[in-house]
């Protein structure tokens, strides 16, 4: 096997700005494992990042898949250094705070928020066991509270606000790890569309950042292009 720098795990890589996150790390002489609920679509990318890339069958939004992710990464590996945790949702009809339903909120929070707390529980042992273990979890500017919201997508927003809680508080719980919240910006994917302002690979190149270059001494903090934000 060749002798890769470091290994990250980067959850919801079978598109968009997960695949882009991967692409970059593995070309960074990362080891990749390539998080996926869909068998297809994940096996598809990590043959197209190369033979630094692994699939390994993901879906956050279910606690026994994500212990069960965590016990086959552990045969591969005795330590994680990277953790992104850049899956995430925004579900059908999200587009009025007044009309959002408890099941719509649910849905929402399972993946976007809950989802990346318990990734980040199952594969803490083996970030521990890494010299400098990294979390990143993708957020959004529309979780900010700093500036008030706009109306968009609000049970999406509201958990990126949360998600930028989680964040928060491991980065408390776990002063040895670098874990920080980042916005990657309106990116042109299946969630931002074909209007939005930046390419993939330009809303991957902060996360790719966090997860392999940043200082390590850097954390608890929401970043956007390399800079601190407001929560």
């Amino acid at each position: 096997m060749p002798n890769y720098k470091k290994i990250a795990l980067v959850t919801g890589a079978n598109k968009g700005i997960g695949f882009e996150v991967a692409r970059q790390l593995a070309a960074k002489g990362f080891r990749i494992f390539v998080g996926a609920r869909n068998e297809v679509a994940g096996h598809a990318a990590a043959k197209k990042i190369g033979e630094a890339a692994t699939f390994l069958r993901l879906d956050v939004s279910d606690e026994t898949s994500v212990r069960k992710a965590a016990s086959e990464l552990a045969k591969e590996t005795d330590h994680l250094d990277v953790l992104v945790n850049n899956a995430g949702i925004i579900v059908d009809g999200d587009d009025a705070i007044l009309k959002t339903t408890a099941s719509q909120m649910e849905k929402t929070f399972r993946t976007n928020t809950i989802g990346p707390l318990l990734v980040a529980q199952a594969f803490h042992s083996l970030l521990a066991n890494s010299n400098a273990p990294r979390i990143v979890n993708v957020s959004s500017g529309g979780g900010q509270l700093a500036d008030g919201a706009d109306g968009w997508a609000p049970a999406y927003c509201i958990s990126k606000t949360a998600l930028n809680g989680v964040t928060s508080q491991l980065a408390a719980a776990l002063p040895k790890f670098a874990i920080n919240s980042v916005c990657p910006g309106w990116v042109r994917t299946d969630m931002g569309g074909a209007n939005a302002t930046r390419s993939v690979e330009q809303g991957a190149a902060g996360i790719v950042w966090l997860a392999a270059d940043a200082p390590q001494k850097e954390t608890g903090k929401f970043w956007r292009d390399r800079k601190v934000i407001p929560w």
